[in-house]
């Protein structure tokens, strides 16, 4: 995994290259990255437009056919920025967190880092990136009416009216992983109460709008349309896009969703207690499977044993206190026994830490969880 940096000295900055792509900048903390292939998407771009442009000017030359082409690419991916950006604040304004921002292919993604609690959120999330685009794209249409027609600058004008109106009504057909398909989930979540059935529907829509996608670009090729090659190279890689994001919301869906019947008892390792200073062998020949809470002297727990840590140190220093080889008990890795399965699963999902304690209403401990049993018993249960 390669790491991401930023180095620089009287107000210039470096950015290298990140898991996922090359830094460009942060907004609001959020990292910006530029995936490999969207230079990939980028070229196809300009190799399909620029005999368009000839087209549409005549008078052009091969170079400004070329440089007119390269502007429409960069404006497409500034568009796509732009309409990210919009999820992206939107998401942190709710108080959801994002990880990353990145821009690939011939899209983007907002990368949050837990799903919208209620169908409003997801709603509202989803909603913003098309308006972003649909008013941009509006903006640029009335800018067409002010610059002189005919010419190449008109034209750019007119590829940044273009561009922000075909992302923002793309993305607003209903289909995941498209803004439209969240809207359906949001949709039927809302009148369901049933997050899974949203996504079900809005992973139907995503099959109908990748199938809509091949039949247009079939009929250009059909017809002999001017932009029969372009539309059809953008049609097959959207269309690529939109069924392997669908598959993933399915996918990740299943892995959200509690399975009826299961209940958390039935996952939790039951918990011992020992004092902190005890020596890290004797803790780890007693867990024997349990999830063991080590406490102090003054009764505040220490944490939880980690037993890889526990096995590392007990075979150097197997007299070292136990509490050396502890995971910190913190707020996000505690869980009420009484939680819905939904709630325990997303918390899981989002924390980082291997092990889980779960207490009773009254905060005393009920036992220990572990990642890797939750993901096993979930496996069980989906297939």
């Amino acid at each position: 995994m390669a790491a991401t940096s930023e180095q620089g000295t009287g107000g210039t900055r470096q950015a290298v290259r990140s898991d996922g792509g090359l830094l460009l900048f942060r907004v609001a903390g959020v990292p910006v990255l530029l995936a490999p292939s969207w230079w990939v998407g980028s070229l196809i771009v300009v190799v399909l437009y620029a005999p368009l442009v000839g087209r549409l000017l005549p008078e052009a030359s091969a170079t400004t056919s070329w440089l007119l082409a390269g502007a429409f690419a960069l404006l497409l991916g500034l568009s796509v920025l732009a309409h990210e950006l919009g999820h992206c604040l939107v998401a942190l304004r709710l108080g959801i967190p994002v990880r990353r921002l990145r821009l690939f292919l011939l899209g983007g993604l907002s990368e949050v880092a837990r799903t919208p609690k209620r169908p409003g959120d997801e709603g509202l999330v989803a909603a913003a990136g098309p308006a972003v685009s649909l008013l941009l794209g509006g903006f640029c249409g009335l800018l067409m009416f002010a610059v002189p027609p005919d010419g190449a600058v008109w034209l750019l004008v007119a590829e940044c009216a273009v561009a922000n109106l075909a992302v923002g009504v793309f993305n607003l057909l209903p289909g995941l992983p498209l803004d439209g398909g969240r809207l359906v989930r949001a949709g039927v979540w809302a009148v369901t109460g049933i997050r899974a059935k949203g996504t079900r529907a809005a992973v139907a829509g995503g099959a109908v709008v990748a199938a809509g996608l091949l039949v247009w670009a079939l009929w250009g090729l059909a017809t002999a349309s001017p932009d029969r090659w372009l539309r059809l190279g953008v049609c097959v890689v959207t269309a690529w896009f939109v069924i392997l994001g669908a598959r993933s919301e399915l996918a990740a869906e299943a892995r959200r969703t509690w399975p009826d019947g299961l209940v958390l008892g039935e996952l939790v390792r039951p918990v011992l207690q020992l004092p902190a200073e005890s020596p890290v062998s004797d803790a780890l020949a007693a867990s024997a499977g349990r999830g063991v809470v080590l406490v102090r002297a003054d009764g505040v727990a220490a944490g939880l044993l980690d037993e890889g840590a526990a096995e590392r140190l007990a075979s150097s220093s197997p007299h070292a206190p136990a509490e050396f080889a502890a995971e910190p008990i913190r707020a996000e890795t505690v869980l009420l026994a009484s939680e819905p399965g939904e709630d325990v699963v997303e918390r899981v999902r989002e924390t980082a830490a291997w092990q889980f304690l779960v207490v009773d209403d009254e905060g005393r401990p009920a036992g220990v969880l572990r990642r890797d049993d939750l993901r096993a018993a979930l496996n069980r249960r989906t297939r």
